[in-house]
């Protein structure tokens, strides 16, 4: 008797490889597409099916969860509400509803507490929405309006319309914002667009348009010293409003939005099948995806013109409410907004709780307590993303080496290049002196004034120098053991760890010797560098893009502790400010001593090339070679968080120096761990020298960070790295 292919009762008929999803009894949902087979935007949770037997389970369950969200919301509102430096708690929230209350109370509650609660439900809503929105349009869990740059583009354009004084109030912010917002999304579709849009392509090139927009709002910050106290709250997301005016115009921009984003509910259930099984279903993907990000792209904007870039709701929201049992887009968009809105209610008052107005702590900025929140989840996530780079490598290939000049003709040539660097940072700033006075100065004949330009300059540009070669070496010391050329120390979590750890020192010992604070930011970056590799791995080994990802929720979390052990220890957050950018002001011999220990460790680096080269051979072969494996990445990569993070307790955070630096000397030198950490080194130590005086000379007598400029040359070239690995 011939077979057929009749279905087993109760399950649906399997779907022909990359076709569409066949549906199952009528009333229930297809199976989502095989991960890969018709998901080119990443695995994403699939729709809710409804359970034989149980036809109200789903039903039921998103009931319960509105009622809970409803419930706890209220709850914590009252709890808002009460909250604040004035001495009004609840009593008098109840004396103001029965019209007991008298004029001084109402005057606090209506001026200052009903307009951050406010803010804080808009913003919550708004985020919760568009996080759900964007998740649902790119089947990415890890996606959100945060993850894919939104926020920082939003933050930028703000920023920028501040700086220029261009004024207009909440329509002219709230414009440049969404005009921000779309085209940070349009950058991150352009870098991950090409080829497959797999999860890890498409969150590196958000993160990439973050750091971007981040460092040049940071720069137009530090351009505006009288501001930097407020600019700081902002910065990281604050409710602080003053008055109703701003919370009414754009909670109504954000209930316009949420009540079409219901329009998008089936269309969305369809596409987390796949593009192809929505197609064959009716549903117009390529009018569908834009209009979701559009509208997504629109509440975002809303939210950082209210409050700032408060990051992680978007990504908290939507999972907890899937968590809940609630799949379909129809109860998931408006829970996810109630679900935001909580979470963002809850992160401030947990914030005014653990650092009372009333007790003279600084204002702990409710984006922050998000990111404390919402790095760890996105870790998670991370663990369980599937990146689409697991078998096939990293994301983005490692440039092959181009015919050029010899090592040594390479090498000589860097070493000029350092020298002509030095040069022109001794020459450049807010006092320009000529090259005659140089000379001069270096063979004691030069006039007084010339002699201090120059005794006060050449300490910094030292540790510049010495501090841009340990990065280069750092940096190509990650992605030899990660083999992923954006491997960056900054990008994995150390930079940020051992900023942590520096902080931390300075917070719990004031008076703790000047020797301990490179070893404090040692342990730092050790420790963030180990708990990024041990929760990056899985059965498989070492998923390239899974380290960047999880590295980038490490880093998020750090710099979140940074900024609240500032707040709460009451530190200059102008200073702070400054040091978390990467700076090299002030800096004198004595912090030459700090990165003597990351120099000897980068020398040690090279001489061990032999067993670091054997590590990019994968793990059988240096294995039958004699070659401890595991002993050597710990020590490997042990060494790369010694280097960034004795350069972070010398410069403060600079990134991108670990991840240009040794691509480019790949490019010259070859792959040769011998021969790509010294000419690594060189053009770090170019890279930073150059992005001093950079910093010096644009704007004197102002100085811009070299964390900043440094961010804003190597930002682009991930940007290129990123756009070319798709060939």
């Amino acid at each position: 008797m011939p077979t057929t292919n009749t279905p087993r009762r109760g399950r649906p008929p399997r779907s022909t490889v990359g076709g569409p999803a066949a549906p199952a009894t009528p009333g229930t949902a297809p199976h989502p597409a095989p991960d890969g087979a018709d998901a080119p935007h990443g695995k994403g949770p699939a729709p809710e099916r409804p359970q034989p037997g149980r036809p109200g389970l789903a039903g039921r369950a998103t009931l319960l969860s509105g009622a809970l969200l409803l419930l706890a919301l209220g709850a914590v509102v009252v709890l808002h509400l009460s909250l604040g430096a004035a001495g009004v708690g609840t009593r008098d929230l109840i004396d103001l509803i029965a019209g007991r209350a008298g004029e001084d109370v109402e005057a606090v509650f209506v001026g200052s507490r009903l307009p951050r609660t406010l803010a804080g439900l808009v913003t919550g809503i708004a985020l919760g929405v568009s996080g759900a929105l964007i998740q649902g349009a790119t089947r990415n869990p890890l996606g959100a309006p945060d993850t894919l740059g939104v926020n920082a583009g939003a933050y930028l354009a703000v920023a920028l319309v501040a700086f220029m004084g261009w004024g207009g109030g909440v329509m002219a912010s709230g414009i440049a914002s969404f005009l921000g917002a779309a085209a940070a999304i349009g950058v991150v579709y352009l870098l991950a667009a090409r080829g497959v849009l797999s999860p890890g392509r498409l969150l590196l090139a958000g993160a990439t348009v973050a750091l971007i927009g981040s460092a040049a709002a940071q720069f137009l910050q530090i351009l505006d010293e009288e501001g930097t106290q407020g600019v700081f709250f902002w910065g990281n997301g604050s409710l602080i409003q003053s008055g109703l005016d701003r919370p009414l115009v754009l909670g109504g921009v954000v209930a316009a939005a949420v009540l079409l984003a219901p329009l998008l509910a089936r269309p969305l259930d369809l596409m987390a099948l796949g593009d192809e099984a929505a197609e064959a279903m009716g549903a117009r993907v390529g009018r569908i995806r834009p209009a979701a990000w559009l509208l997504a792209v629109l509440l975002a904007a809303a939210a950082v013109t209210l409050a700032g870039p408060v990051g992680y709701v978007g990504l908290i929201a939507p999972v907890a409410v899937r968590m809940l049992g609630v799949r379909r887009h129809a109860a998931l968009l408006p829970l996810a907004g109630l679900a935001g809105a909580l979470l963002v209610l809850v992160a401030d008052a947990a914030a005014q709780l653990a650092f009372p107005p009333s007790a003279g702590y600084g204002e702990l900025p409710v984006g922050v307590v998000t990111a404390l929140i919402g790095g760890p989840v996105f870790v998670l996530l991370a663990r369980r993303a599937t990146t689409g780079d697991a078998d096939t490598g990293a994301a983005v290939a490692v440039a092959r080496p181009q015919p050029g000049p010899r090592y040594a003709t390479a090498l000589g040539v860097g070493a000029a290049a350092v020298a002509v660097a030095v040069l022109l940072g001794l020459r450049v700033g807010d006092v320009d002196i000529t090259w005659g006075q140089i000379v001069g100065a270096v063979f004691g004949s030069a006039e007084p004034m010339a002699a201090e330009v120059v005794a006060y300059r050449m300490p910094r540009i030292l540790v510049a120098a010495l501090a841009g070669a340990c990065l280069a070496a750092a940096g190509a010391a990650v992605q030899s053991v990660v083999r992923n050329p954006l491997a960056e120390p900054g990008l994995v979590g150390v930079t940020a760890g051992a900023s942590a750890g520096a902080v931390l020192l300075i917070v719990v010992i004031p008076t703790a010797p000047a020797f301990l604070l490179p070893m404090s930011a040692a342990v730092g970056g050790v420790l963030a560098l180990a708990l990024v590799l041990l929760l990056a791995r899985d059965r498989a080994g070492l998923d390239p893009t899974r380290v960047v990802l999880v590295g980038l929720g490490v880093a998020a979390t750090a710099g979140a502790a940074v900024n609240t052990m500032v707040v709460g220890s009451q530190m200059d957050t102008s200073a702070a400010l400054i040091w978390m950018a990467g700076s090299t002001y002030g800096r004198d011999l004595t912090t030459l001593g700090w990165l003597v220990v990351p120099a000897v460790v980068a020398v040690a680096l090279t001489a061990a090339a032999r067993p670091v080269n054997m590590l990019a051979l994968g793990d059988d072969l240096p294995r039958a070679l004699g070659l401890d494996i595991s002993r050597a990445r710990m020590l490997v990569l042990g060494s790369a968080a010694v280097l960034a993070a004795g350069t972070a307790a010398a410069v403060g955070t600079v990134g991108f120096v670990g991840l240009v630096a040794p691509h480019l000397a790949r490019r010259l030198v070859g792959s040769h761990t011998g021969r790509v950490v010294p000419m690594a080194a060189v053009l770090g130590a170019v890279l930073l020298v150059a992005s001093d005086a950079l910093g010096r000379m644009l704007l004197a007598p102002v100085e811009i960070p070299v964390g900043v400029v440094t961010a804003l040359l190597g930002a682009p070239y991930l940007m290129w790295l990123l756009r070319r690995g798709g060939r």
